[in-house]
Formats: structure tokens, sequence, C-alpha cells
């Protein structure tokens, strides 16, 4: 992507939009914690925002630091994770709090290679909380991101399969100078795509950067690169079996039988690889007469 030629104007227009439109999100209130902002980040993670709030403010009552998450048996993460999906993102942020908490003295670190060093931290996450949470000039780069970019950058529909190396240096491109401003830039964007650029229908007529889109001064031309592959259905997957198993871990804090198990699902071999996949994840573990959460 030629990013150079929009440089000028692209960030004050979009950061002028986000200050007068952006959603007001726990994550982006004053005040709001590191600890706070990267536990949003991993619950965010291909979950919905209106699905994350209820249950990031109902953690952070519980365990409004790292040690107070690091002192409790990782199986409370989990229960406590409830229907966010994808529970080892769970087990993870734990095992980040336990590393915080012994190397850290308890404080999230702002240095985005120490960030990584922690368990179930990518580079996203890592920019992520050095940008919002300590102001810290990074290009963080999210689906939403790339999209805006694809477009108004590169006058593509859809933006090209992600290039950690191309992505950081197209977004580089386009970040202000002045931390502040660089800051609220990365949350301006995503925010433009996940309310007005979005994927299938784009808010064109309401973007505040439609005159200098090249995706719109070229007519809108149709994505000519791979499609996304269609996600298979949750109904009778593997999935479904693995969730029904850990909601019935969760209600209870007595070993769960096999023959409870057994009763959750017909098919046999689906139960086992469902059991078997949980186990390996390390979110269920054997007990004497059943399985439980890790602890």
């Amino acid at each position: 992507m030629n990013a150079a030629a929009h440089t000028p104007s692209i960030a004050p227009s979009i950061t002028a939009w986000f200050d007068a439109h952006g959603r007001d999100l726990p994550w982006r209130r004053e005040g709001f914690s590191a600890w706070g902002t990267l536990v949003s980040e991993f619950m965010l993670q291909q979950t919905p925002v209106s699905r994350v709030i209820p249950r990031l403010e109902e953690w952070l009552d519980r365990w409004p630091t790292p040690a107070d998450l690091a002192a409790v048996p990782p199986g409370e993460a989990v229960r406590a994770w409830a229907t966010l999906g994808y529970p080892r993102r769970a087990l993870w942020l734990h095992s980040a709090a336990v590393e915080i908490t012994e190397r850290h003295g308890g404080e999230v670190p702002d240095d985005v290679d120490a960030l990584l060093a922690l368990t179930g931290i990518g580079d996203y996450t890592a920019r992520a909380v050095a940008a919002f949470a300590y102001g810290h000039r990074h290009p963080v780069v999210d689906t939403n991101t790339r999209r805006v970019i694809a477009r108004a950058v590169g006058g593509q529909g859809e933006p090209a399969p992600p290039s950690g190396r191309r992505d950081l240096e197209a977004m580089s491109v386009l970040l202000p100078e002045s931390r502040g401003e660089a800051a609220a830039f990365n949350a301006a964007i995503m925010e433009l795509g996940a309310l007005v650029c979005t994927a299938r229908k784009p808010g064109c007529d309401v973007c505040p950067i439609r005159n200098a889109c090249a995706w719109r001064a070229a007519g809108y031309p149709e994505s000519t690169g791979p499609r996304k592959p269609v996600q298979k259905k949750f109904a009778g997957s593997d999935r479904q079996v693995r969730g029904l198993i850990m909601a019935e871990l969760r209600a209870t804090r007595h070993p769960v039988t096999d023959a409870e198990i057994d009763g959750l699902w017909p098919d046999r071999a689906q139960r086992g690889r469902a059991l078997v996949g949980l186990l390996a994840d390390g979110l269920a573990v054997r007990a004497p007469g059943g399985y439980t959460l890790p602890h």
C-alpha cells in the first residue's frame, strides 16, 4: 500500500470524527487501569463489545489487580469467563497475572517486549496495551484498521491477507508524531472501521474521509483477492460438545462423572474427542470420581 500520498488528510479527519462519535467504552475512560486494558484486550478477541462489557466489569470488581487474580486457582478464571468463548484465554490471562505479579511487582509493564514475554500476549495486544494504557507511540493494527487502510489508501475493497510487517508499516506512515495524537488515531481508525467502514455495508455517505478515499475515487471496485473461508456451523460441531462439557464443569465444584458427561451428548466418539481436547488444553483435569476445572 502506498500510504504516504494520503498521510496529510486521513489522521486529523478520522480523529476529529472519533472525538464526536466514538463510543463511550469503559477502557476509553480516563483513569481506567492498565490491568483493565489488558483484560479487555483478552476478552475482545473474536468477541463482540456488547458481550465483553458486563463480563469485564464483573471481572474487575472481583480481581481489580493482577495479584488478585494470581491468588486464586486458574479454574476460577475459567469459571468467571463463563460464555465468552475460547476459554483458553482465561487460562492465559491467569498465567499472565501470575507472571506480572512475580516479575513486575504486580504492575502491568509498559514495554512491548516485556508484554510479549507474558503468556497469551501477541504483537497486537502488546502494542494495544502500550499505546492505550500508557500512551506510547506504537502503530496498533486490527482487522478494522486494515480494512480502512486498504480502502482509503490502497483503493481495495478488502485488505490483503494479514502481514505483520506490511500492516505495521502502512499504519506507521499514517501515525501522527505526537504520542497523544498517535494513541487517539489508533483508537479512531479502529472505531471508523467498526462503525462506518464496515465489511458488508460501509457507510460511505457519512465517512469523514470520503473525499480522500482511494476506493471511493476508483468507483468501489470489487475485491479480487481470495475469499475468506466460511466458518463451520456451530450446531452439532465438536465446539458445541466442548461447550456443553465446559458448562457442566463450571456449574459445579464437585467432580463431573463420566456418566454425567455421557448424558450431555449422544455421539460417543464426538464426546471423547471433546473431552480429550479439553484435557490437552488444560481446561479440564482428572480428579477422583471424574473431571474438574484446573486447580
